[in-house]
């Protein structure tokens, strides 16, 4: 008798690995979407406009080819994202929640036994998605946006993509620890005067200051012509100053003079965190002080503090809208620019305050985001309860 052999069916292996939303977080974020890119839409068309107008009587006077006016405007965008995005996610949130508050999706939602916290929790993502990616781009991509447009502005204007060079300013290497300040750039942009360069201690317990009162760029290196070298420890302990024919230190890693140069200037727009770490621990070590360094230090603040306004817009968008979405979404338009306004009006009280050395810059530029954050996390708990 003939026999059949058995045959094992083959486990069941997933061929592809898939993620699905949440029925509940897919249908809010379809909601988000559309008034959150049109308000970051229209935010951007707003910001394009208003940086064309500041600069039409000098381009249009310049008789500015379209390719160059088209990239000025450009380089100009990322510069408003901690401006666009809370903007978006403010407004995004409050006709898309007061939506669902108008037709009772909330109300529904509620009574089944879902916390407002989880209906809550897409927004919330999205918000701090909002931030990390307008800090990314704040951080990273505007810096060097913004030098591009400002050249590009003065290869318009005055027929030359070289940016001024600004006397008395910092410069830190990054690789090396080397702090330099430069008193002044001659004609030549080779030639510097009144120059002085803080070196880290690395194969000795000393630290070194060398001052020259001219200095010239050679190859990728600064010649100090008759340097005078101080060196001392932390406890106060110098050798005293040392007479050098020549003294040759190497500039930032990578960078040519022309980038040594303008990337060192005093326009704080240029610079990304790190830069402008570096620029104000030098200006503090070196005793300066002042307004200039408050400016410096109230722009590092923001470079914190207001992409994360869109996590704090949408804390205070949400309750607004589960209180007031039945009332409309002109309402909802209204107080988006209401509660925009407002934020943009205490940030500029409490940075003249920093400014004006009234109050901790740093402190100065997280104001605006406790008082609304506040104002938010009380209104959430009530509209929870």
């Amino acid at each position: 008798m003939a026999t059949v052999q058995s045959v094992r069916a083959a486990p069941l292996v997933p061929t592809h690995f898939s993620f699905r939303l949440p029925i509940l977080d897919s249908y809010i974020l379809k909601e988000l979407a559309g008034p959150f890119g049109f308000s970051l839409a229209a935010f951007l068309l707003f910001w394009i406009v208003n940086i064309f107008f500041l600069a039409a009587d000098y381009i249009i006077n310049a008789h500015a080819p379209p390719i160059l006016l088209v990239r000025f405007l450009l380089f100009r965008v990322p510069q408003c994202t901690p401006y666009a995005f809370p903007f978006a996610c403010l407004f995004g949130t409050l006709l898309a929640f007061g939506r669902l508050a108008a037709d009772n999706e909330i109300t529904a939602l509620r009574t089944s036994g879902i916390p407002f916290l989880r209906i809550c929790a897409t927004p919330l993502i999205l918000g701090l998605v909002m931030f990390v990616l307008s800090f990314f781009i704040n951080d990273t991509v505007a810096p060097k946006a913004v030098e591009l447009s400002t050249r590009t502005f003065y290869q318009i204007v005055y027929h030359t993509a070289e940016l001024p060079i600004l006397p008395q300013f910092f410069r830190k290497d990054d690789a090396t620890g080397n702090v330099f300040y430069v008193g002044n750039v001659e004609d030549d942009h080779k030639t510097m005067d009144d120059v002085m360069i803080f070196e880290q201690a690395t194969t000795s317990p000393f630290r070194r200051v060398i001052n020259a009162e001219k200095a010239i760029v050679v190859g990728q290196n600064l010649h100090l012509v008759d340097a005078r070298v101080t060196e001392f420890k932390a406890t106060g302990e110098f050798n005293g100053g040392v007479k050098s024919k020549s003294v040759d230190i190497g500039l930032p890693l990578g960078e040519t003079i022309d980038q040594f140069l303008n990337t060192a200037q005093n326009d704080a727009y240029t610079m990304n965190s790190k830069q402008l770490s570096g620029q104000i621990n030098a200006m503090q070590k070196s005793g300066q002080g002042g307004q200039a360094l408050d400016v410096l230090k109230i722009t590092l603040a923001q470079k914190f503090a207001l992409p994360f306004a869109s996590m704090i817009a949408v804390v205070i968008a949400l309750p607004l809208a589960a209180t007031f979405g039945k009332k409309g979404r002109t309402l909802g338009i209204a107080l988006s620019i209401l509660l925009f306004f407002v934020y943009y009006l205490i940030m500029s009280a409490f940075a003249a305050l920093g400014k004006n050395e009234a109050m901790n810059p740093y402190f100065a530029s997280w104001v605006p985001n406790l008082i609304l954050g506040v104002a938010g996390a009380i209104m959430f708990r009530r509209v929870e309860r």
